[in-house]
């Protein structure tokens, strides 16, 4: 890692993070909470959207963190 660590982009990341995974689960949970009202099947699509946005989301802060890291070495 570089010597010269820049504090706000370390915040910049962090915040990246923070909203890729919060949107990632809400975009789950209302298509489920969608497709539920639609097909009539309470909670399984509810559970199903937010375990595919939490999954989601965890492969996006893998990419935005190896995106990160490569900036920096450059």
């Amino acid at each position: 890692m570089s010597q010269n660590r820049r504090p706000f982009k370390a915040i910049a990341l962090m915040s990246a993070i923070l909203s890729q995974l919060v949107g990632t689960i809400l975009v789950g949970i209302f298509l489920g909470r969608w497709l539920d009202g639609l097909i009539g099947t309470e909670p399984l699509f509810l559970i199903l959207g937010l375990l595919a946005g939490l999954a989601a989301g965890i492969i996006a802060i893998f990419r935005t963190i190896q995106l990160f890291y490569r900036e920096n070495d450059e």
